[in-house]
């Protein structure tokens, strides 16, 4: 935005009810223009208060003060609030990758990863900006990776068995890290369990033992579990369907598919896993798959 033109609504400032509540409902939708208008707002309101602050300490004499005056120094704080905010390499890229991380979309970063420019070496420079860059990317790719490797399998049960690929998908990858901490046998070799499905005494396959955490009246704690180990990772989405589709007690989570956190909720209620809030980051890593599984596609 120039001074020389008027601003428009998107160059506008969030701070009217009005704006405040289209800027929630935008964002509430998590979507990535959504966050990168409120990361935006974040940094335009964090500037004029900087800016705001700046005048207040060097330019108040005393002498020429006066409501007008003090509407029409707002009124340029603002404008120029909004004018530094939003830029490429600027603060509201930092919040938007947060943002998007805390709502479960790693891909929904307001731009690419930082480029080597000068302006970028001025605000992180050297060891500093290759750990900033591999803190972006890595999030994104992983999911993105994990989405592609095991659309396939995912897909081919997703017709056997009704249940969504997308649903699955998100599963595997939360209960996984998105493939970073599967669980492993002892001599290293991988269990293909993407969820985290235990050995019961019905279980008469093989088993692979780890250190788990598990949530006992809202307290974690370590202990050692016996979890399924399978052939493949066919035989894993598989298994979970299986578990899902003809165990009574996920009868209603399987009913809930229209909804990723309905779904989430069903499954914790009848006792997938101990955390308290599995629910929410189920639902968040499903909604990850099923945006990944679009863009994909």
């Amino acid at each position: 935005m120039s001074l020389g033109r008027m601003p428009t609504a998107s160059d506008a400032l969030a701070a009217d009810a009005r704006t405040l509540g289209k800027l929630k409902a935008q964002t509430a939708q998590n979507t990535p223009e959504g966050i990168k208008e409120a990361a935006k707002q974040f940094e335009s309101l964090f500037m004029r208060e900087l800016l705001k602050s700046m005048r207040e300490a060097t330019m108040k004499s005393g002498l020429m003060d006066s409501p007008g005056g003090d509407l029409g120094a707002d009124l340029l704080d603002q404008q120029f609030a909004v004018q530094m905010s939003g830029q490429p390499g600027g603060l509201s890229e930092l919040i938007a990758k947060q943002l998007s991380r805390h709502m479960g979309e790693p891909d929904a970063a307001a731009s690419p990863p930082m480029p080597a420019t000068p302006a970028a070496k001025a605000t992180v420079s050297g060891s500093a900006a290759a750990a900033y860059n591999a803190q972006a990317i890595a999030p994104a790719s992983a999911s993105s990776n994990f989405v592609k490797r095991h659309g396939e399998a995912a897909d081919r049960i997703a017709k056997a068995t009704g249940l969504p690929a997308g649903f699955m998908l998100g599963q595997a990858g939360h209960e996984t890290g998105w493939g970073k901490h599967e669980i492993k046998q002892k001599d290293g070799s991988p269990s293909f369990n993407l969820f985290g499905i235990k050995a019961g005494p019905s279980w008469t396959g093989k088993v692979a033992e780890v250190t788990t955490t598990e949530y006992t009246n809202g307290v974690a704690k370590k202990t050692v579990a016996k979890f399924r180990a399978y052939d493949s990772y066919d035989e894993s989405f598989r298994d979970y369907a299986r578990l899902i589709t003809e165990t009574p007690r996920y009868a209603q989570a399987k009913q809930q598919t229209s909804s990723p956190l309905a779904f989430a909720s069903g499954l914790q209620r009848a006792g997938y896993a101990t955390d308290p809030d599995y629910a929410n980051k189920l639902s968040r890593a499903i909604n990850t798959s099923l945006r990944l599984q679009r863009a994909q596609a």
